[in-house]
């Protein structure tokens, strides 16, 4: 019997060795829906004004609105791996595959029984936010643990990815196979370099809490915490602290496809980099 995780891992592993995207994102979204049944059309598809826009978590045990990837067959994931690699850099892609095979390592590290569905790499669910279309306005979200992409479409344009998040369990692969696999090492080592890159002075202003927090500080909330803003501006920063800074920015705003990054960072720029901590 082939399992559904081995499966995964073929689609995945074949789409990053062949990355050539020849479709706009909208144009695989609406091949991704025309793949699935009535009853699965029903599980995937919400109203663009629909509330569960707004729902969106990154933890292994919730249970998720949309259809899961494990009630997928390999075509139908196919189409939805295209879709995301269409909406994400090749880059970001191949980390968020490496990331839902991270489930896989999890498995083994907490030795689960193999029925034990807990850590699953076909737990993570596809939804959508009216039906795509090169005019109007619609939406989709990926999402499973550590891992989830929201993207909003106007007129075919991707106009906000946002929230986007990519976390990494084990953040260091401690044996097996893939030992030593660093999935995150690139935002680890920029975030390290940019610190030591401080002096006693500047550290002291962007060093914001004693204790690491517990979780991510604004966690799922849509509210962000910015009405007391703390840390080091980017305009306290010298020339080489200021090119570390901007490349750490790069490694999450560059997650996304080209053209929508570029905005982003022109969007940053017009909005005066100075302000930025």
């Amino acid at each position: 019997m082939i399992r559904p995780e081995s499966i995964l891992t073929g689609i995945l592993l074949s789409i990053i060795s062949t990355i050539a995207l020849a479709q706009t994102h909208t144009e695989y979204a609406e091949k991704f829906l025309n793949s699935l049944s009535e009853t699965q059309t029903a599980a995937a598809l919400y109203k663009f004004e629909s509330d569960e826009r707004y729902n969106w978590h990154f933890v292994p045990k919730k249970d998720r609105t949309g259809i899961m990837l494990g009630d997928l067959n390999a075509q139908q994931q196919k189409h939805a791996f295209n879709l995301l690699n269409a909406c994400l850099s090749d880059n970001a892609f191949k980390k968020t595959a490496e990331i839902i095979q991270l489930e896989v390592v999890l498995k083994e590290l907490e030795k689960r029984k193999p029925d034990d569905k807990y850590r699953d790499p076909t737990r993570y669910a596809l939804v959508f936010f009216g039906r795509p279309s090169k005019t109007g306005a619609w939406g989709w979200r990926f999402e499973g643990h550590h891992i989830s992409f929201s993207f909003s479409t106007l007129n075919n344009k991707l106009i906000s990815a946002t929230p986007g998040f990519l976390g990494a369990n084990p953040a260091i692969v401690p044996s097996g196979p893939q030992k030593g696999k660093e999935v995150l090492k690139e935002e680890t080592a920029l975030g390290f370099q940019l610190l030591q890159a401080l002096d006693p002075g500047q550290l002291k202003a962007a060093i914001i809490a004693g204790e690491t927090p517990k979780d991510i500080v604004t966690f799922i909330t849509r509210k962000a915490r910015i009405d007391n803003p703390e840390g080091i501006l980017y305009s306290q920063l010298n020339k080489k602290q200021q090119q570390l800074f901007e490349q750490l920015l790069g490694v999450y705003v560059n997650r996304y496809q080209e053209k929508y990054s570029k905005n982003l960072i022109d969007e940053i720029k017009r909005d005066d980099m100075n302000k930025l901590r």
